[in-house]
């Protein structure tokens, strides 16, 4: 229930706005004077201040100064029997959100009242999505490699320089092109990313340049491609080295001529994008088996940032792994835990083969199931329990029929291959050996998500 400060002098005033806006069921607490109602603003999250200007010691104005420099979000609607032009003015340029003169219109007080509580809470969201936006970006680390990686990106970013990032599946390459893309001057234009490893052979060509209408059975449209939608900004090739040697050749051919042409056309479409590629595999091998091409390498690999894996890094895994802690207890409205110095420990010793990923998965299985402090054990407990050596029947106990723990085991493996192959559907039910269709089913049914 929105909580609403009134302060002013004349009692038989506070007392009717009092009654009438606990009417209409918000809860209201009163103060006779500014320096009380400062004391109260101090102590308590108030949603709205209803403020005289002329009162004895502190007056509305000088209020406002302080209030606004304690709190600036916090909305002021001043309310003066004296009330002219000049005084709204002043007091709309001071922060006020409104400004109503005695005796209020109880109608217009209300909708300003209600207006101001809803500003405030898209305020709040606001300032909830730009800290989730925020952390999504982040590097965090501290070792030497990061910050090779961290002053490089500074280096490089502001560049036109194509750079080719490797890595293993979840180490975050990802994130260091989005930095990229952030602190270069196309910052304002789209980063558009590609997954070449998701998208099947017969289509990456049309993903990339587009279509025209009737080029294929199933183009009943024009598309654009990705090509054109990044233009101006960055394209962001995540896994080039699965990319098909045909559609290879006409990315060079992007690259060496600035141009384009639509699947089923013949028309050459200027574009200009960065191109920042990323793979898990060694390009220079691919070459040599036939399935590179050494010139494409040499063209997108004038930077090369390689991120190293978790288990290179293990100093950083206290801090990613408390990032990830305070994060997930926001988004899940869980109360603030923490971590014991053994826990940490703990964390260090697992070898993390789905690196980031893994950890943050590992650290909201915690969060859900372990208590406000989380130990060592907990992470013994929960961070592989499928291969928990030294008690092996340890898992079996947690369930009571044989369907269920059937049903566990094949979330945790498929969500297992899933990571490792780096969320590439049609690999992992090849490693697994069942259909493509019946994996799609299984991660329907366990709602696994990509992270």
């Amino acid at each position: 229930m929105p909580e609403i400060l009134v302060i002013d002098d004349e009692a038989p005033i506070r007392e009717t706005l009092k009654e009438i806006l606990e009417y209409e069921k918000y809860t209201v607490i009163t103060a006779e004077d500014g320096i009380k109602g400062l004391q109260l603003i101090q102590k308590n999250e108030f949603d709205v201040v209803l403020c005289d200007i002329k009162m004895p010691g502190m007056d509305g104005m000088e209020l406002l100064d302080r209030a606004l420099a304690l709190r600036p979000d916090l909305p002021f609607i001043m309310i003066s029997g004296h009330g002219n032009i000049e005084i709204a003015i002043d007091a709309t340029k001071k922060g006020a959100y409104d400004f109503i003169t005695k005796p209020p219109d109880l109608n217009r007080l209300l909708i300003s009242i209600r207006n101001a509580i809803d500003r405030n809470t898209l305020v709040s969201e606001t300032k909830v999505l730009k800290r989730k936006v925020a952390k999504t970006y982040d590097i965090i680390g501290e070792t030497p490699a990061i910050e090779k990686i961290k002053d490089t990106i500074e280096k490089v970013a502001p560049t036109e320089a194509r750079v080719l990032i490797t890595g293993e599946n979840g180490t975050g390459k990802e994130l260091v092109a989005r930095w990229l893309h952030e602190k270069s001057h196309r910052s304002s234009m789209p980063m558009v990313e590609v997954n070449c490893a998701s998208i099947p052979t017969e289509l990456i060509e049309s993903e990339l340049f587009g279509h025209e209408k009737g080029s294929f059975t199933s183009a009943i449209k024009q598309r654009i491609g990705k090509f054109e939608q990044a233009h101006g900004g960055t394209l962001f090739l995540d896994e080039i080295g699965d990319m098909s040697l045909s559609a290879q050749s006409k990315v060079l051919r992007a690259i060496q001529e600035g141009e384009i042409s639509r699947v089923g056309g013949d028309k050459e479409i200027k574009v200009d994008v960065r191109i920042i590629t990323a793979t898990n595999k060694n390009l220079l091998e691919e070459i040599e088996k036939g399935n590179f091409r050494m010139d494409l390498y040499h063209r997108l690999s004038v930077i090369l940032i390689h991120v190293p894996t978790l288990n290179e890094r293990k100093e950083d895994i206290a801090l990613i792994a408390n990032n990830f802690l305070q994060e997930i207890c926001i988004e899940n409205n869980i109360q603030a835990k923490s971590f014991s110095p053994d826990a940490y420990d703990a964390l260090q010793d697992v070898n993390w083969s789905g690196n980031i990923r893994e950890l943050r998965n590992v650290v909201e299985r915690l969060v859900i199931l372990c208590g406000e402090k989380i130990t060592g054990e907990d992470v013994y407990m929960y961070s592989n329990p499928a291969q928990r050596g030294a008690d092996p029947f340890g898992v079996v106990d947690d369930y009571k029929t044989l369907q269920n723990f059937r049903d566990w085991a094949e979330k945790v493996f498929i969500e297992r291959k899933l990571v490792q192959n780096g969320w590439n559907v049609a690999k992992s039910a090849q490693e697994i050996d069942i259909q493509r269709s019946h994996l799609y089913n299984k991660i329907e049914k366990y709602n696994l998500k990509r992270r």
